[in-house]
């Protein structure tokens, strides 16, 4: 018989297999080790808290921490912000943002600086779909209310849905990436929990539908939406919001989270151990006996 033949056993009665203990240490018959998903890379797209396409529009106020952006479209797609253009003519403020307003038509060298962004966040939604091999497939078939998720690459081919808070727990390497083929949404009030030093910058949202976010929810993480982002009366988010077509905010708060701190300097080597004295100088000789006196 097979070495890695299953076995049979008996327990409380009724016959079970069981795998002999060489299937069990075998190589090939156990799971395959984790392997952290590797960034997704934002590219100059990583420079703003929003950045759409289509427009950005908000009810007052919203509190956007980071800088916001539209393009191709025109300034005019950014409403409800109340802008003043800076004298430099490429950029505006407004008081409902911590940072600047970028939009097609503002001058200098904006444009261009908007055109890499939008081909930097196209670049980065085609990376983050296409990734390959999945850690896990429809897990709790897109109803991720209540449940607690480690990190790796998610696939779901329909919607998923937060009718509860989620808990995204893990270390502040991992990394979490979910390609997302229909929409998502989360219930009003309900939030995204970051534990044991899990960090917003390591996760991805991937969406190729519309997502929604409830009155009073909060959300982690950077979006990458192929369509439309609707944050509803007082919701917020730890991250950012890049679309490929429009944002619409209601009291939203927007912020950009901080980066990585910088890993601890390399410790110093140990100094060289002092070098051993010189040796003593040799006793002196003695001197010579006298010599006898003549005869």
């Amino acid at each position: 018989m097979c070495a890695h033949a299953l076995v049979i056993g008996v327990l409380c009665g009724e016959l079970t297999l069981l795998p002999t203990t060489s299937a069990l240490l075998h190589p090939a018959l156990q799971a395959p080790m984790f392997v952290n998903p590797a960034a997704v890379d934002l590219g100059t797209a990583s420079d703003f808290a929003i950045l759409a396409k289509a427009g950005v529009s908000t009810v007052p106020e919203s509190i956007i921490t980071g800088d916001v952006g539209v393009s191709p479209i025109a300034q005019g797609a950014l409403t409800g912000f109340s802008l003043t253009l800076d004298p430099s003519g490429e950029f505006s403020t407004s008081n409902q943002i911590r940072g600047k307003m970028y939009a097609a038509d503002f001058g200098g060298s904006t444009p261009s600086k908007l055109t890499t962004a939008v081909l930097d966040m196209e670049a980065a939604y085609s990376n983050a779909t296409g990734r390959l091999h999945p850690d896990h497939v429809e897990l709790h078939t897109g109803i991720l209310g209540g449940r607690t998720l480690g990190p790796g690459l998610y696939k779901y081919s329909t919607g998923i849905g937060f009718s509860d808070d989620c808990t995204l727990s893990g270390s502040d390497t991992d990394r979490w990436i979910f390609q997302i083929a229909g929409t998502m949404s989360i219930a009003g009030g309900k939030k995204i929990v970051l534990e044991g030093g899990a960090r917003a910058d390591n996760i991805v949202w991937a969406i190729s539908g519309a997502s929604y976010f409830g009155a009073g929810s909060h959300f982690e993480g950077t979006i990458l939406g192929a369509t439309s982002q609707v944050f509803i009366t007082g919701s917020s988010i730890n991250g950012r919001v890049l679309a490929q077509t429009a944002v619409t905010l209601q009291m939203t708060t927007v912020t950009v989270p901080p980066p990585a701190p910088p890993p601890p300097p390399s410790p110093l080597p140990p100094p060289p151990p002092p070098s051993p004295p010189p040796p003593s100088p040799p006793p002196p000789s003695p001197p010579p006996p006298p010599s006898p006196p003549p005869p």
